[in-house]
């Protein structure tokens, strides 16, 4: 369409005008200051609504018309976007809006934003609205009524935001930061990397100048021998490289000593190793050991094995205690014990490493049938268990050296005994442990979003701190998979529970064989499945081993929490969340009661009885120092709430003293302040005020939308905390996305000295379906002043998050 014409005389088409209106639109993002549909309907409808008020024909106007209608479109302010919406909802022009024009509306915005459940109860809202709204039952609103409503929804955004917070501090904060020079930004990122990271660069310091020292201490040997006027340097490199992989292959299985591992995270050991980067380290190894079979096998294979064959007789006489009065033929070599094992180990780790990696792991390799079966995690659990051909090979390799006779120089066997024998006492001890953890299966829940719930009867000898994890077997789906899953009951219940989402094949087939055992829930009960201990069907077997460590179980040394869960990965906070409450409530009530034992010592009393007064001071010391938490999930489906809907539930009716504060945020409504979601705010609010229960989530936990502002939360957090020592944890579910470097920047306001330690640890790098990966720093935060101002943390959250959702 030709605008210039358009202005310049009057338009006719209808089509035309409906068309530009759509791409005017559609650029403006007009929904935005008053729209409830997709762009193209909202134009449609916007059209006509600009039309009936001015009472002209939608198919006829003319330049004044247009212009007109075109001011009424960019004008930003309040006034009228407001009387836009009025319009739109006042469909017969009466200006009076019905009970049904609100239900109109509320599905309007409902589509819009996604909320399918609050389509559903349109009707019951629109009710709500009219009776807050029209006290007189006059059965209309009018326009100043719904204005104040919307004018008063600042009150209605923080009504449950208990945090005390200025927009205008923060950005006097914000202004306040200060500009430092490269070389200062340099060396405080140098300084927090080395701080966040030296557990990390001592281990592998360690590791790689052993590795170094092994290299060459071997290339010297080799250089001395008279082999090496032989082979030359090649064999010295081989010998090198062989000697690192002894130590590598002996390395390799420590991190996944999953029950050594967990024991040594409460000892002081755990202070100095990052147990939190025992998978890391796992993947780390395997690379220096591809590296060291490169070198190793290709040194014999592309250069010592030639240049023997290629020997003199006189050059190769020497060596004939090594390979014989015969010089061998290249094919004798590769056909030999060493050779045969050698081929064998290389082909074995070559199928593990390449079914390891992310692209077959995640199935991001599409492959042909019958092919497709080498993605996915079970190509990669299978084919991980031919490292039992590899260390067979291996032990068998290294007692066939060439170039060493005597038995104590092999040294293979040393390497591998302790390690070895470590891992095959963790698998045997995991074998006879499963079968002694026989659980019983107390309820199923299939909910929106391929959740599945399971909920067990705990076997008395499992012991387990939140925030820990534990393996899971279903023989009905394969008798021989494990796959872990976070525990979302607090370690005070009576039972055990885990939360599945559908990712993979395992877990599809997982849920296909539980709902099979399931029925639609009755008595108003939440899920798409349900069934419980009286169902008539019977449910599958299951068998659980465990529990095992995780960074998120340490949680109660620190005084202040901040959780941050995305989706499926909010599930190890929700078992922490539950016991927090349970350990507060404990602890006080043994303080009342410690305080009903031992009254205070009166002035009137000269002396006390000495034994009571031990009993007294040798109390315990507490282990629990938390005292606070604040929850933030976000997810993008409406019906994610219904995950722990009945868990968050527990937590708030619990919560009298106010220990915990959740906030539930909800991507795919349109940011708080936004017309779109303008009606959804005032309608928690409303519904809050008069039922206690937030409209979206469903439980008594506000849902905010879109996403949240870390720069804002952390602030906030550190402000009301100032000398608090706190862990902030971040999980989410994704594989799709790495994590970002946390970025953090302080400022020194009011002659404010603020000292910030923050220490990154990555947890869980190889996450498996129900899994979840996870970040976690620890922040210890003090300042030379008590009045000291807002501490401005500024991390990487928003960009990540900006990703995953």
């Amino acid at each position: 369409m030709n605008l210039s014409k358009g202005f310049g005389g009057s338009i006719r088409m209808f089509g035309q005008v409906r068309t530009f209106f759509m791409l005017r639109v559609e650029w403006l993002k007009m929904s935005r200051p008053a729209g409830m549909m997709e762009s193209k309907e909202f134009a449609m409808e916007l059209f006509d609504t600009l039309c009936r008020r001015r009472q002209m024909q939608s198919d006829h106007i003319n330049r004044e018309e247009l212009r007109e209608i075109w001011s009424q479109i960019t004008d930003n302010s309040f006034d009228s976007r407001l009387q836009i919406f009025f319009d739109m909802v006042d469909k017969d022009a009466d200006g009076h809006i019905t009970e049904a024009e609100v239900k109109e509306i509320i599905m309007l915005s409902a589509s819009a934003n996604k909320l399918a459940r609050l389509k559903e109860q349109a009707e019951e809202y629109a009710a709500l609205i009219m009776e807050e709204l029209d006290p007189e039952g006059l059965g209309y609103i009018e326009l100043w009524q719904l204005e104040t409503l919307l004018l008063q929804k600042d009150t209605y955004v923080n009504y449950s935001q208990a945090l005390s917070y200025t927009s205008q501090a923060l950005s006097q904060n914000l202004a306040g930061l200060r500009h430092k020079s490269p070389i200062r930004k340099m060396s405080s990122k140098l300084s927090y990397y080395l701080e966040d990271n030296w557990k990390r660069l001592w281990v592998l310091a360690l590791w790689i100048g052993i590795m170094v020292g092994l290299f060459i201490w071997k290339f010297i040997q080799y250089r001395n021998r008279y082999v090496f006027s032989v082979m030359g340097y090649c064999v010295t490199i081989a010998k090198g490289a062989a000697e690192t992989l002894k130590l590598n292959m002996a390395l390799i299985l420590l991190p996944v000593c999953r029950n050594t591992i967990t024991w040594l995270r409460n000892t002081r050991a755990a202070r100095a190793l990052p147990f939190d980067d025992n998978i890391n380290f796992h993947k780390t190894i395997a690379a220096a050991i591809v590296v060291g079979v490169i070198l190793h096998a290709g040194n014999h294979l592309a250069c010592d094995f030639p240049r023997l064959i290629d020997s003199s007789d006189e050059t190769y006489g020497p060596l004939r205690k090594y390979f014989g009065e015969t010089k061998p033929t290249y094919l004798a070599l590769v056909r030999g014990v060493e050779g045969v094992t050698g081929v064998i180990m290389v082909v074995c780790m070559l199928i593990a490493f390449t079914l390891a990696t992310r692209w077959f792991r995640r199935s991001l390799v599409k492959l042909p049938k019958p092919f497709d079966k080498l993605t996915g995690f079970n190509a990669f659990w299978y084919s991980h268990h031919l490292f039992i051909i590899v260390y067979i090979s291996l032990v068998i390799h290294g007692e066939r050296l060439y170039l060493i006779l005597d038995w104590y120089k092999r040294t293979t066997w040393m390497y591998l005994a302790v390690p070895v024998g470590l891992y095959v006492g963790e698998r045997t001890l995991r074998f006879f442990r499963s079968g002694s953890y026989s659980v019983r299966i107390l309820k199923v829940a299939i909910y929106p979003g391929n959740v599945l719930t399971l909920q067990m009867s705990k076997p008395p000898t499992f012991r387990y701190k939140s925030g820990q994890y534990m393996f899971v077997q279903c023989p009905d789906v394969s008798p021989f998979e494990w796959h872990p899953f976070s525990i979302t009951s607090a370690p005070g219940d009576e039972f055990l529970s885990i939360h599945v989402r559908q990712l993979g094949d395992w877990t599809r087939e997982l849920k296909r064989v539980f709902s099979a055992a399931c029925e639609p829930p009755m008595n108003g009960k939440s899920g798409l499945l349900r069934a419980d201990e009286n169902t008539k069907k019977t449910f599958p077997k299951l068998l659980i081993d465990g529990p095992y460590g995780s960074p998120a179980q340490d949680y109660s040394k620190y005084d202040v929490l901040l959780l941050v869960g995305l989706g499926i990965g909010a599930t190890p906070f929700i078992s922490i969340l539950k016991d927090l409450i349970n350990n507060i409530i404990k602890m006080e009530e043994e303080d009342e009661a410690s305080t009903d034992l031992y009254p205070p010592i009166g002035p009137s009393k000269a002396s006390v009885d000495l034994d009571t007064l031990m009993r007294i001071t040798s109390k315990p010391k507490r282990v629990f120092k938390t005292t606070n938490a604040y929850f933030y999930w976000v997810t993008r489906e409406q019906g994610s709430f219904d995950w722990f809907k009945g868990i968050m539930n527990e937590i708030a009716e619990l919560d009298q003293r106010n220990i915990i504060e959740m906030h539930n945020y909800l991507t795919s409504v349109y940011e708080e302040g936004d017309a779109r979601s303008a009606l959804i705010t005032m309608l928690q609010a409303l519904n809050h005020a008069k039922n206690g229960v937030d409209v979206v989530s469903g439980t008594r936990v506000r849902t905010h939308f879109a996403r949240p502002n870390f720069k804002r939360v952390l602030s906030k957090v550190a402000s009301k905390h100032p000398y608090a020592k706190i862990a902030a944890k971040y999980s989410y579910p994704s594989p799709r996305f790495s994590y970002t470097s946390g970025k953090m920047q302080y400022n020194n306001i009011n002659s404010t000295v603020l000292a910030v330690q923050v220490i990154w640890k990555y947890i869980l790098r190889s996450r498996r379906p129900g899994q979840p990966l996870c970040k976690i720093s620890y922040m210890r935060m003090r300042s030379r002043h008590k009045d000291a101002d807002l501490l401005n943390m500024v991390y990487g959250f928003d960009y990540m998050l900006g990703d995953v959702m």
